[in-house]
């Protein structure tokens, strides 16, 4: 037997228990991504392995990595190459840092700065054409939750939201480039977002790219203060820009 004073109760507590689906994907959105960095850590793991107890070492040197960058940089086509080759890759997923570091190690800083912003920029106006080309219904489907969210942040905030994306990177870069292009957003906003939001990391690939070329040069030296002050100023941007996006969205 119970009265109306249980059925009071007994709601109240089922109110507040996280049982719906908003309250619990909010609670395991909260919980540290454990599985992606055990992930980044045996692979890392693997790859030194690799290059310590495999024949890896003894053909990627710093004399023949600098001799492949000096023979990249010697070609008049290579530019155009570098450029054109950040658009497939964001269709596959492939890391695009890894392109800009040999960028720069290739070209040099500034030119490896400008080349990897360029590759970058034309690889974005294509994706978001392709989305252009897709119903916006079919993009909202294949995204799911986290990419209607991100047409509904886009769609109010344009500009604003285009960056947060770029900085935060809640999608591979294609997708969220795809999602831009189904909402319709205003292409200069997409492009200007896109170049504000990217040129914080291509910097610090820069940075480090300019550093690990003065390893592999002879007597060259690393600055390990310039590097880590750039990856400390990067990883606070971030994490400003996140809780702000958060708000945001």
């Amino acid at each position: 037997m119970h009265g109306p004073g249980d059925d009071a109760a007994f709601s109240e507590a089922k109110a507040s228990t996280p049982l719906d689906g908003v309250s619990v994907n909010r609670r395991r959105q909260r919980k540290p991504a454990w599985g992606m960095i055990a992930l980044g850590a045996i692979v890392l793991l693997a790859l030194f392995a690799a290059w310590r107890y495999t024949p890896i070492a003894d053909y990627v040197t710093a004399g023949r990595v600098s001799g492949w960058a000096r023979r990249v940089r010697e070609t008049p086509w290579a530019p155009l190459i570098v450029i054109g080759v950040y658009t497939p890759a964001a269709f596959v997923l492939f890391p695009r840092p890894l392109l800009t570091l040999f960028t720069v190690i290739a070209f040099g800083p500034w030119l490896g700065f400008a080349y990897g912003m360029t590759g970058i920029m034309l690889s974005a106006l294509v994706t978001y054409y392709v989305g252009r080309v897709l119903r916006p219904g079919m993009v909202e489907r294949l995204g799911g939750e986290p990419g209607a969210q991100a047409t509904k942040a886009l769609r109010k905030h344009g500009l604003l939201a285009m960056f947060g994306l770029r900085v935060v990177a809640v999608a591979p870069f294609a997708v969220e480039s795809i999602i831009a292009g189904a909402a319709r957003m205003k292409v200069w906003e997409y492009a200007l977002g896109t170049f504000l939001g990217m040129a914080p990391g291509v910097l610090v690939t820069t940075v480090f790219g300019n550093q690990l070329a003065a390893l592999l040069r002879e007597n060259g030296g690393v600055n390990f203060w310039i590097i880590g002050g750039a990856i400390v100023l990067f990883v606070a941007m971030t994490w400003a820009v996140k809780r702000w996006f958060a708000r945001l969205a």
